[in-house]
């Protein structure tokens, strides 16, 4: 069976069941400097970069603090909320990145910040196995744009066309297609409910996601 060169995981929704959390914690950092986020801009949370998000609330909100201050913040409110439970991983997340993890190049391309990203990865015992990560203070432009995942097959140094990434959002899997990946979406973790009609193969948990699953992407 042909076998990918890299797998590219998205995190939020994806790997861990953080969607909430993050939302919250954009909403309680933002409140700090007078703002409040409406029910439609809460939902522009979900799937997208911090450098999208911070753009729309600064331009609607009119804030003044930097990018990188209003995600220390949100750091600290996540950090907060999470304190006594964590970050559970979705289902069939840690079984499915430790078995790629033994003979596929593996990285996170997320829209969350480095932090956020190392703490939920720590929070599930995956540190290990991703050598990469992509990060909102990575690129300039985040997902639907393809930057973040072409970035992340030019760092693994693989063919995109021999790339699978993992997704639970339509930008995400705009991003991965454009970037010349295939894409598999997983349902489990998306909650705001995107439209995952634009992936390869949509499944229900990544317990589903078997090699003859990927193989079948690749042939």
């Amino acid at each position: 069976m042909p076998t990918p060169e890299a797998v590219l995981f998205d995190l939020d929704g994806t790997l861990v069941d953080s969607e909430r959390a993050n939302i919250e914690s954009v909403v309680l950092a933002v409140r700090r400097h007078g703002g409040e986020l409406s029910a439609e801009e809460r939902t522009f949370v979900v799937g997208h970069s911090w450098n999208e998000i911070y753009e729309m609330i600064a331009r609607n909100h009119s804030l003044s603090v930097t990018m990188t201050q209003l995600i220390a913040e949100a750091v600290d409110e996540k950090r907060a909320l999470l304190a006594g439970s964590g970050i559970p991983a979705l289902p069939g997340a840690v079984a499915l990145v430790k078995r790629l993890a033994r003979d596929t190049k593996l990285a996170v391309v997320s829209g969350a910040s480095t932090s956020e990203v190392k703490d939920a990865l720590a929070g599930i015992g995956l540190t290990e196995c991703f050598p990469l990560v992509v990060a909102a203070e990575d690129y300039a432009h985040g997902k639907p744009s393809p930057e973040p995942y072409a970035q992340a097959i030019a760092r693994l140094g693989v063919s995109a066309a021999r790339s699978v990434a993992i997704e639970d959002a339509t930008p995400g899997i705009l991003s991965a297609h454009a970037a010349g990946a295939r894409v598999i979406a997983v349902r489990a973790g998306n909650f705001a409910g995107y439209d995952l009609s634009e992936a390869d193969v949509v499944v229900d948990t990544l317990d589903e996601v078997t090699d003859a699953l990927v193989a079948g992407l690749l042939a």
